[in-house]
């Protein structure tokens, strides 16, 4: 028999309404810079003078910042101290934000990006943060709404970027990411208490953080300029080997270390290993849809014979239901992680990205259609993500969470390199022959990139079935501390 919950004290209440809203804050400030350049890359290139395949690198440099980033923050959170790794994040944020502001060089509009890439450590972070600071009973909300928070903050990216080129110019942008986050710097601040958990006995490992850092990089450029360079090109496939060479290294580092970046065995558990690798599938969906979608409603209908011929503003107005599906999800998949554990929300997730992009591939002559499929999507997104932390953090002990979580944020910006790339393949492949100086891609190659979306998210549903849900916690060794002292999240098989 289940205790009887305990009823939430004055302190818990403030507690609760002081830190969470702080986190959520600085969650939204990151995954609104990081997608607010997204439908903009077209135009960048023309007003900055610069190659359509130079100009992604702008959101090249942001993904490999935040990919090599996320992890040192997360683990220099768990042995020094969680706020101010916080904080270090948000003010690489704030300092790109505000270079970006201030150059009109491409060049350091490029460093720019690589400096608000360190916004990526937010989510580990503050993932850690809420296990020690909300009351027991209100972690698993909170991971779910931090979670959540980057699909939401990914959604309303997209619209604030099409209304602010409305009226202003690209600037706007970078300044809209300035405000956020001063404001999140702010917040964090005088609302977050310097937290009590920090792996003391723990050490650094420079030599695993350089090989982590230099294998992701090679694997993320390598994806994400595979299209430019072609993939079977010497440059491509020499970062393909270099990635898998350095990996392979780093991984006998860390097995080998007293105090190693990443514990290995820790990341082999089946619930942090499947839970993982729903991520990348679910980062794949997430950014390549958002890319497949944009593109899709901007193409314009006279030549095509499809497509809205949407403006930058129109289209985000389409994802918007994305941004608030996901805001119903973090509520909801908090409740069902309470009642039912994380495979629930995680499988559905999956189903429901599937559902939505099936839905795309055969009715989409219509903008009802792209709304109804964006609502659907941001639903499963927002269930994936508040699952995956809970799979985590059910699994790890707390002197852990930083770097575990980190890595899955890893393997989601991973898996939106992957997919982002994929689905520029799928629509570059497959293009019409116009009287007009742009390539268009057929509407089949939406429907493939429909398709191929939709296939990977069923991959993604059916994958938390490889985890053993454990209902009851896990014995703990003679003198040894329990993994985890939030019994509201689900144990697993770790």
């Amino acid at each position: 028999m289940s205790e009887a919950p305990q009823p939430t004290t004055a302190a818990e209440k403030q507690s609760n309404a002081r830190v969470l809203p702080a986190l959520i804050l600085a969650m939204l400030s990151f995954s609104v810079v990081q997608t607010a350049v997204v439908p903009i890359l077209p135009s960048l290139a023309k007003e900055l003078d610069v190659s359509g395949s130079n100009i992604t690198w702008l959101m090249t440099a942001n993904l490999l910042s935040a990919a090599v980033l996320t992890p040192l923050l997360g683990r220099f959170g768990d042995l020094r101290g969680r706020k101010p790794m916080l904080l270090i994040s948000l003010a690489g944020l704030v300092a790109g934000s505000a270079l970006a502001v201030s150059t009109h060089s491409f060049t350091w509009l490029v460093v720019a990006r690589v400096l608000q890439g360190a916004g990526g450590g937010v989510m580990p972070l503050a993932i850690s943060i809420v296990r020690d600071e909300l009351p027991k009973q209100k972690v698993t909300g909170g991971v779910a709404a931090i979670s959540a928070s980057m699909g939401v903050g990914s959604g309303l990216g997209l619209v604030a970027t099409g209304l602010l080129l409305e009226h202003w110019n690209y600037k706007s942008i970078f300044w809209m990411g300035l405000v956020f986050g001063l404001i999140a710097v702010a917040l964090v601040a005088f609302r977050v208490p310097t937290d009590p958990v920090t792996d003391k006995e723990g050490g650094a490992d420079p030599i695993g953080a350089l090989a982590l850092a230099a294998w992701l990089s090679a694997l993320l450029v390598a994806v994400s300029q595979g299209n430019h360079w072609g993939w079977t090109s010497t440059k491509t496939l020499g970062l393909f080997a270099v990635a898998a060479v350095v990996a392979l290294v780093w991984g006998v580092i860390e097995t080998k270390v007293s105090h190693p970046l990443v514990d290995l065995k820790m990341m082999s558990r089946p619930a942090v290993a499947f839970t993982n690798l729903s991520g990348l599938l679910i980062g794949f969906g997430m950014y390549g849809s958002f890319m497949v979608i944009s593109n899709f409603a901007q193409t314009p209908e006279k030549y095509a014979h499809y497509g809205f011929t949407a403006t930058v503003l129109h289209a985000g107005v389409m994802l918007l239901p994305s941004a608030i599906g996901s805001m119903v999800a973090a509520p909801v998949g908090a409740l069902l992680i309470a009642r039912r554990g994380p495979r629930l929300p995680l499988v559905l997730g999956g189903v429901l990205g599937a559902v939505s992009m099936a839905y795309l591939a055969l009715r989409h002559s219509h903008e009802g259609d792209i709304y109804t499929a964006s609502a659907i999507f941001g639903l499963g997104i927002g269930l994936a993500f508040a699952a995956m932390p809970a799979f985590i953090n059910g699994a790890v002990p707390v002197e852990q969470s930083g770097i575990a979580n980190g890595m899955n944020s890893v393997l989601r910006t991973v898996g939106g390199a992957i997919g982002t790339a994929v689905m520029t393949a799928i629509l570059t492949g497959d293009v019409m022959k116009l009287p007009i100086p742009v390539l268009l891609p057929t509407l089949d190659a939406y429907k493939h990139a429909f398709w191929t979306t939709a296939v990977v998210c069923v991959i993604a549903g059916a994958v938390p079935f490889l985890i053993r849900t454990v209902k009851s916690a896990p014995a703990v060794a003679h003198g040894s501390a329990p993994q985890d002292s939030s019994p509201q999240l689900a144990k697993t098989d770790a």
